[in-house]
């Protein structure tokens, strides 16, 4: 956790010290009264938290925020839904790298009682999106849908440039798909089994191109965050962030 997230509302008041944030303020990062720590603001800025008081119930926090606002992430996320133990390192994972939203359609090839798992019914997946978000030091959480049906996810997904992941189809490579500047990017990516051909029809008429990343046959989580990764090193989506970096050295 190399940032704690708060709501807005939580700013005005002391915080639990059963809260799982507490506990990582005293025992983990070890501040006392008088020391300050960094904190982000969801979807908001970045700034720093100074420990007031250490109550017996509680911490009181006075807190102190940047000006800019995090940059919009200009990659939109769609993966097929897979098994939780896979969709739970994407939620982290994407999070982390950056994505301006996150989209888990079921596919041909899924197994369609992966969206009745824990990981979906309870608050799990939030907590794997917030997670990864604090580890990049980052304020922006991307809201997460799950269960649609493919054809769905394609419609509401949008971006300028679209582009899926196929080891069949895909002759192009990742990198020659990619526009020379930074704009939208919608990177869809299959389940472990990959696209059917009905599927690679609806994504072709979604206006999508299919594209590879090599001979070699990845899971979709390994899949995922390389393909992240040049995608954002390609179109210069890095770059662009405008909050600073405040963080103690």
């Amino acid at each position: 956790m190399n940032i704690i997230l708060f709501h807005d509302d939580e700013t005005s008041k002391p915080l639990s010290r059963q809260d799982p944030r507490a506990r990582h303020i005293l025992d983990v990062l070890q501040r006392c009264p008088g020391e300050s720590f960094d904190v982000g603001l969801i979807d908001g800025p970045l700034g720093k938290a100074l420990v007031e008081a250490v109550e017996d119930e509680a911490i009181v926090l006075n807190f102190t925020w940047g000006t800019l606002l995090p940059a919009a992430e200009p990659v939109t996320l769609i993966v097929g839904l897979c098994r939780p133990q896979s969709c739970r390192r994407v939620l982290r994972e994407a999070a982390t790298l950056g994505v301006s939203r996150m989209l888990f359609p079921r596919t041909d090839r899924g197994e369609p009682t992966y969206a009745d798992s824990s990981l979906w019914t309870t608050s799990e997946y939030q907590r794997q999106v917030h997670s990864g978000v604090e580890q990049a030091f980052a304020t922006r959480i991307p809201p997460v849908e799950v269960g649609m049906e493919l054809s769905d996810a394609l419609v509401s997904a949008g971006g300028e440039v679209r582009i899926a992941l196929d080891n069949y189809e895909g002759v192009t490579g990742l990198t020659d798909a990619l526009p020379d500047s930074a704009t939208t990017v919608t990177l869809a990516v299959g389940s472990e089994r990959g696209w059917t051909s009905a599927e690679r029809d609806q994504l072709r008429a979604a206006g999508y191109q299919l594209a590879g990343m090599g001979a070699r046959v990845l899971r979709t989580e390994t899949a995922v965050i390389a393909a992240l990764a040049v995608v954002k090193a390609g179109t210069g989506a890095w770059n662009s962030d405008s909050t600073p970096d405040t963080r103690e050295q």
